[in-house]
């Protein structure tokens, strides 16, 4: 055992140091807070919508709430009800199944709704192959085509930066988006 602490002791750290991260991708949390702030007045609160995915994009969903993003901290955080929502962010191509579930959940949302595409399933069916034009028999295709969508984080998946980048572009760039029943 003495040998071995010995050896680390010699040694030193033998991991790479961590990369640093990006500066116009990654917002420090007060900055974020504070803009979150002036253009909501408020936090921001969202309700995820899996519409079909593989769940690549939801494990960088989780990614942002550890400690290095912070989001409750910088005043954003999910919540299990859409009567609670400011924000729908839905991954995934909607499936035949999904279909009723993601329109219920988006006509439960108080208005102003914000919806929001995250990946590229969602954005034109991806690699499950229900493209904007052909949709196959168990997917209707991209988001758009069941849901008014106010922007898109596109990626498969989407890093957890570029989750946070599009979440506060779509913030900054929000229009009200007609209801659910102008689209059907």
């Amino acid at each position: 055992m003495f040998t071995t602490l010995s050896r680390i002791l010699h040694t030193g750290i033998l991991t790479e140091p961590q990369p640093a991260p990006p500066a116009d991708t990654t917002p420090i949390p007060d900055a974020l807070h504070q803009r979150l702030w002036a253009v909501l007045g408020r936090a921001l609160t969202i309700r995820h919508g899996d519409a079909g995915s593989c769940n690549g994009c939801e494990l960088e969903i989780h990614a942002l709430n550890n400690p290095y993003y912070n989001l409750e901290g910088a005043g954003i955080k999910f919540v299990a009800s859409p009567r609670h929502a400011d924000m729908l962010l839905v991954t995934g191509p909607v499936s035949v199944n999904m279909e009723e579930a993601l329109l219920r959940t988006y006509d439960a949302m108080p208005t102003p709704k914000l919806v929001v595409a995250l990946g590229d399933c969602a954005h034109c069916g991806g690699v499950f192959g229900g493209s904007i034009a052909t949709p196959n028999y168990a997917i209707r295709g991209s988001i758009a085509r069941v849901l008014p969508v106010d922007h898109t984080i596109r990626g498969c998946p989407p890093t957890p930066a570029a989750i946070l980048a599009g979440i506060l572009q779509a913030i900054s760039t929000h229009t009200p988006s007609p209801s659910a029943s102008d689209k059907r």
